[in-house]
């Protein structure tokens, strides 16, 4: 049946600079599709990519590859046989993760392969052993001389060497036409792909003038959705400016009420403000006539306090003549005591 895809995808190639192994080197000028291949007969894996009539990716998956994301919408796998790395840039995150997930399915798969084959060859190679082994019993077994044996046992390897070569050489004929089925099948490939490029690029060319044209027309259609954004907002604000002019008047009309109501009891109030001030006027009459009052009598008890003091003055001086006539008092009674004793 020979190799079939079992996966395609669409991505940006590029290729690792061999010179610095640092830069990223664009292989595809767009998008390309990349697919996964499985040959039947070989049991292997391939990614193959075309861009026109060039093959830019034809790598065999090993069991000893590794897929890495480095970014969102980013991988890279080293191939060494190819002695470079692959690096795909793809449109979503969601396409990455697909691509990433088949190459890890892949690669359990080859070495899967890979652990039957060897397996396989274990095998063979044990059976042959065990027949030599066999024979050379069945030998001794027949009491053979030496030399016998011995030719006997080289034709033996002789005749497995030249099995195990015509097998091989059977099996590199048949991997040999399966590479010509394969190239054949890539050089289709490459045609129908070469037919298809000129239409790919009418149809690129027919969706970008699409695009700039609806480009276009959501431009003009958001324009207008802000100038009707603009126009809404504005009835908004007026509808606000109105509510709050009601809510004005409202409270306008509620105080020109209250000043209705207010300007009926006016003349009553004046009537009592008049009254007041007549009381008011009687009152401070009043209170200038107590602080008239208040002064005289400030005055008079200034005049009561300077007598006091004098009065304070001549009784001191009044109490001192008295102590001096009381002195003198003493003395002439002392006087007297004393002439009545001499006496």
């Amino acid at each position: 049946m020979g190799e079939q895809p079992i996966f395609t995808t669409r991505a940006h190639v590029f290729q690792i600079d061999p010179i610095t192994k640092k830069n990223w080197v664009p292989a595809s000028k767009q998008a390309v599709t990349v697919s996964y291949f499985y040959d039947v007969t070989r049991n292997t894996y391939r990614i193959i990519s075309v861009d026109g009539a060039k093959v830019i990716i034809n790598s065999t998956i090993t069991p000893n590859m590794t897929f890495t994301k480095t970014s969102q919408k980013f991988g890279q796998w080293a191939d060494s046989r190819a002695n470079t790395v692959f690096g795909l840039g793809f449109s979503s995150e969601q396409q990455l993760t697909k691509f990433a997930d088949k190459f890890q399915e892949v690669k359990t798969a080859a070495k899967l392969a890979r652990d039957k084959s060897q397996d396989k060859i274990e095998t063979s190679s044990n059976h042959s052993q065990a027949s030599s082994v066999n024979g050379t019993d069945d030998e001794k077994a027949s009491h053979a001389s030496p030399a016998d044996i011995h030719l006997k046992s080289e034709n033996n390897k002789l005749k497995i060497a030249l099995t195990q070569s015509a097998a091989n050489v059977k099996k590199w004929e048949i991997e040999l036409q399966t590479l010509r089925e394969s190239n054949a099948r890539l050089t289709t490939a490459l045609q129908e792909s070469a037919a298809s490029v000129e239409q790919w690029r009418r149809q690129c060319c027919i969706c970008r003038d699409e695009n700039d044209r609806l480009r276009n027309k959501l431009d003009k259609l958001e324009e207008q959705s802000s100038v009707i954004s603009r126009e809404k907002e504005k009835n908004f604000q007026l509808k606000r400016r109105i509510e709050d002019l009601e809510s004005e008047l409202r409270e306008k009309e509620t105080e020109l009420k209250d000043l209705r109501k207010q300007s009926e009891i006016i003349p009553q109030l004046m009537s009592e403000c008049e009254y007041v001030s007549e009381k008011l006027e009687a009152a401070e009459r009043d209170n200038q006539n107590l602080e008239d009052k208040v002064l005289s009598l400030r005055s008079d008890i200034e005049e009561s306090k300077y007598r006091q003091r004098h009065l304070k003055v001549e009784l001191k001086s009044f109490l001192e003549v008295l102590d001096g006539k009381i002195d003198d008092l003493h003395d002439f009674r002392r006087g007297l005591s004393k002439l009545g004793t001499d006496n």
